[in-house]
């Protein structure tokens, strides 16, 4: 079972459980990951620590699309993940070809600030994926143009800025996923 504290639909922090057998068919078809969050090309391995060691604590896959913008033995990304990283094991991809090769029925979700459509306004499924871009460039517009059904965006009100943190932005878009499903369980 695990336990999450997210905002609720009356704005205030609620607490949700998420309840899977180990026999389920969550297990069965997804292979025991409740969601996947894919990086193409990270370049700080400060973000990818932090967001390694989120799947780690709500039992989310993490997918490494190359190249990447540093070694996977790096101090940065080991210190950002502490120990989290032994019981990490992301998966790892030449490039997005590849990536999409090996998982070709998955559904997708591009987290980009060209978006129109809110991270909210999607219904999330067990099994989903979500797909953040390099720090410093964002997803390739070729990608972005082959999923454009399936772009996300986090609002950002303020005056200046361009974009969240890449482990701020993951972590805000699959916490309302999990949110979404353990509503849908409940």
């Amino acid at each position: 079972m695990i336990h999450i504290m997210a905002i609720g639909r009356n704005g205030f922090f609620e607490k949700y459980e998420l309840c899977f057998a180990q026999d389920s068919i969550y297990n069965a078809v997804f292979g025991g990951a409740l969601f996947h969050v894919i990086l193409h090309q990270p370049e700080i391995p400060q973000n990818t620590g932090s967001i390694g060691r989120l799947c780690v604590c709500t039992g989310c896959k993490l997918h490494l699309i190359h190249p990447l913008g540093f070694e996977v033995t790096d101090y940065y990304l080991r210190r950002a993940g502490l120990d989290y990283w032994e019981k990490l094991a992301p998966a790892h991809y030449a490039d997005w070809r590849e990536f999409l090769a090996k998982h070709p029925e998955g559904r997708l979700w591009l987290a980009t600030t060209k978006a129109s459509q809110l991270y909210t306004q999607v219904r999330y499924e067990p099994g989903d994926g979500f797909v953040l871009g390099c720090e410093t460039k964002g997803l390739p517009d070729d990608i972005l143009q082959s999923h454009k059904d399936s772009l996300i965006k986090i609002p950002m009100p303020g005056d200046f800025h361009r974009s969240l943190n890449q482990a701020q932005a993951a972590a805000i878009i699959l916490y309302e996923a999990l949110r979404q499903v353990s509503l849908l369980q409940n």
